[in-house]
């Protein structure tokens, strides 16, 4: 499974960078995020416990996952590797790159799904992929891009 959203974002780059990586400020401007708590903090990242709901009409399906999460401010990315929930051995990189006098950010997820016989692909490529990541990364990028558009880094 591969999810692949991206935007351009009338900010400069290195505003979307930070609000990309400050995820523990993201419950405070993405309003679909339920709660973000870094577990393990380290220079470079840490362990992060993310939960967010996915939208469905007036009903919300809450989610949740644990992820190792690599910052690399020279290269502008923020990179996650799922260790607990449902989507555990997923990889998730966003990359902030300047684009003209804005920004073009990028959410790529890969993984091969969940440990469930027989259906572990369909499940993966079917459902979980394109209804809950793509509709959470979806919301998260539009809540970013409208953030720092707004030029309110000093919300982060």
């Amino acid at each position: 499974m591969r999810t692949v959203d991206e935007r351009g974002i009338a900010a400069p780059p290195a505003r979307v960078f930070q609000a990309a990586s400050e995820v523990e400020h993201w419950p405070a401007i993405l309003g679909h995020y339920r709660w973000v708590r870094m577990l393990e903090h380290r220079a470079d990242g840490g362990v992060v416990e993310m939960s967010a709901n996915r939208p469905f009409g007036p009903f919300k399906w809450p989610t949740w996952w644990v992820s190792e999460m690599w910052v690399d401010p020279d290269r502008m990315e923020v990179r996650y590797h799922h260790i607990r929930g449902v989507t555990r051995g997923m990889d998730v990189v966003w990359k902030i790159r300047p684009d003209g006098e804005g920004t073009h950010a990028s959410i790529v997820h890969e993984w091969s799904g969940p440990d469930w016989p027989l259906i572990r692909r369909p499940a993966a490529e079917w459902v979980i992929g394109p209804v809950f990541v793509h509709g959470i990364a979806s919301r998260t990028l539009a809540g970013i891009a409208a953030t720092c558009e707004r030029g309110m880094n000093h919300e982060l």
